[in-house]
């Protein structure tokens, strides 16, 4: 779900029960365990409280955007600009970077949550306003809720907020969230939904309609107001002078830049060479050959410019190839299988990657959650209700692990033995090698289209499908625009594609729009594989209501094996590190580094500029 990259996963509380109508009140809410930060704390403790406020940084988005065409974030046509949620819109609550899902009270200063599970109340602070001067009432946040699950909004808001019975304004400044059914997440849930006025989108008196809220500046509480736009090339957010919420403790230290712009560039290359220019400030580094051979240079080497890679305590990023399952000639596992049993991952690491990645193996990488070797007891009591649902394999088999080579002394495989065990799975499935190709009754040819936006992956496909054509298949690879790849994936408009999932320490409701039934037919929902199955469903059931942690384990592992045996994707690498280079001698930053963080948003909430950067000579860029 793209909208949800810019709210860190909150939660994280047990242990207190008070008499009354209410179970708690409290200044923050967590799902399962501790509080770090006690009522009336000063400031987390990754930033520097008395940073100077001022300078700029420019950077380029992590994501493929290529370009923008509307400010509007939660609507499924069209692109929004990079990081528009994170910089201008905020959450009645927020998550931190030390602990892996609590959440503080940002627009809400006071969260209850009722005895019996089923609501979640919140008491705004009275300080909140809107960059119009506005205050922020209760009002406004039953505005964004229902404004976010109606047909005019994106439609994975209607999955997210699933759960969520109906919000009620109680006063000016309290608002009651009901549920469907207990969950403990559903008050993380509710937490991260970003607020924004009634008054964006009224013209004259007159409410357009949401999904024709397409240039109106959004009206929002956040710490930055849109600057200067060079329309679908760059934009500068400019910080907001009297935000309020400068001295609250959750944002204490933070976003301590004037001015942040964003860059877009068409391509990789040109995105590289323009940072080696001098025409932007950060970035960050996804491909490990360039982070070798191009990261290199006179700038590097005068310390002009400087590289590093940051240890970091996230649950690793899924990354794979996944396969369209509503096109019939994917909707076999034993075919989806044969496929993954042609790429040569060890080869790629080696000539390719500088060996500088880790193998994906499951959905929940590098973390608790990931499936190993036989179910346990634990798993065994979800998966046994599925029986009749699912193939014997789940239960019989270790969980399947991606396909080695020989290349690996330990497993015993050659490229070659792949092949002949893909060869055979397609046999099975119907698919045999005949006038020189794979076909199956028909006599159709089986192809195949990788679809990209930036080209990256060529050198991936290449030797890919020079294996597949060993197999008889005929694999091309498309490289298109961002902005129609986004289309065509919004409705389903492939065969494979590479994605990337961020990691997650405590994946929960989210996984809905990635893997549920209901979202494998809504278009723009996460679902690109179209994944359609009751013991999925099921289990995703049992994901979104555990009430311990370790009911949580269970069922993530469960559902990654059950995921696993389905072969719905060719899994990846990931890497243990994050790369990113800068300007030097233009920013600073604390001394303290946080344990659960992306890179952008670490250096926008918690770097700040540097004396020079504050104040340039006469003449020098700023």
């Amino acid at each position: 779900m793209r909208w949800l990259s810019f709210l860190w996963r909150i939660g994280m509380l047990c242990g207190l029960a008070l008499a009354g109508p209410s179970a708690w009140a409290a200044h923050a809410y967590a799902q399962f365990g501790d509080i770090k930060y006690p009522p009336g704390f000063a400031h987390f403790a990754y930033v520097n409280p008395d940073a100077p406020k001022g300078g700029e940084i420019s950077l380029v988005s992590p994501t493929r955007i290529s370009n923008f065409d509307k400010y509007n974030p939660f609507t499924l046509k069209g692109t929004a600009p990079p990081n528009i949620t994170g910089l201008m819109f905020e959450t009645l609550l927020t998550g931190t970077m030390d602990e892996p899902t609590t959440a503080y009270g940002l627009l809400a200063e006071d969260v209850s949550v009722a005895a019996d599970g089923l609501s979640v109340t919140f008491r705004l602070n009275p300080k909140a306003r809107f960059h119009n001067g506005d205050p922020v009432l209760a009002e406004d946040v039953r505005h964004s809720f229902e404004t976010l699950i109606s047909p005019q909004a994106a439609p994975q808001f209607r999955t997210y907020f699933s759960e969520v019975k109906g919000v009620r304004v109680l006063g000016e400044r309290v608002v009651r969230f009901d549920f469907h059914r207990a969950n403990a997440e559903l008050p993380l849930i509710v937490g991260s939904l970003p607020v924004f006025s009634r008054q964006w989108g009224v013209v004259n008196g007159q409410r357009k309609p949401f999904d024709q809220i397409v240039l109106d500046e959004p009206i929002t509480s956040g710490p930055y107001r849109i600057g200067r736009v060079n329309f679908g090339r760059d934009i500068t957010y400019v910080r907001d002078p009297n935000w309020w919420a400068q001295d609250l403790n959750v944002r204490r230290g933070m976003f301590n830049f004037d001015r942040i712009t964003f860059k877009i560039y068409k391509d990789n290359t040109a995105q590289l060479e323009a940072f080696k220019a001098g025409e932007f400030d950060y970035i960050q580094a996804f491909i490990a050959r360039e982070w070798a051979r191009s990261y290199t240079g006179r700038r590097f080497d005068r310390g002009d410019l400087v590289k590093r890679e940051l240890a970091h305590g996230n649950a690793g990023d899924f990354q794979g190839f996944l396969f369209n399952t509503r096109l019939p000639k994917f909707q076999d596992p034993r075919v989806r299988e044969a496929i993954g049993l042609a790429m040569d991952y060890e080869w790629l690491n080696r000539q390719l990657f500088y060996n500088a990645y880790e193998r994906v193996r499951g959905y929940f990488v590098a973390s608790d959650f990931e499936a190993r070797g036989l179910p346990g007891p634990d798993e065994l009591a979800l998966l046994e209700p599925l029986r009749s649902q699912l193939p014997p394999e789940v239960f019989e088999r270790e969980v399947p692990l991606p396909p080695y080579t020989s290349l690996d002394p330990d497993s015993g495989q050659t490229l070659r033995d792949n092949l002949r065990r893909a060869r055979d799975l397609l046999a099975e499935a119907g698919w045999r090698y005949r006038d020189g190709a794979l076909r199956n009754e028909r006599g159709e040819v089986f192809t195949i289209e990788f679809l990209d936006n930036s080209g990256s992956m060529g050198r991936v496909v290449t030797p890919f499908a020079k294996n597949l054509e060993r197999l008889g298949i005929r694999a091309t690879y498309r490289v298109i625009d961002f902005a129609i790849l986004q289309k065509r994936l919004d409705v389903f408009d492939f065969e494979v594609i590479s994605v990337r999932w961020p990691g997650s320490e405590a994946p929960g409701t989210e996984l809905l729009d990635r893997f549920g039934s209901a979202a494998a037919d809504t278009e723009g929902s996460s679902n690109l594989m179209g994944v359609k199955h009751p013991a999925v469903d099921a289990l995703l059931d049992h994901v979104v209501t555990a009430r311990t942690r370790p009911q949580l384990v269970a069922a993530l592992r469960a559902l990654d094996r059950v995921l696993r045996h389905q072969h719905l994707t060719v899994p990846h690498w990931f890497a243990s590190v994050h790369r990113i280079a800068y300007r030097a001698g233009r920013f600073e930053q604390p001394a303290a580094m946080p344990r659960y963080y992306q890179p952008e948003s670490w250096v926008l909430a918690t770097w700040w500029a540097s004396p020079d950067n504050l104040n340039p000579a006469p003449g020098r860029r700023r």
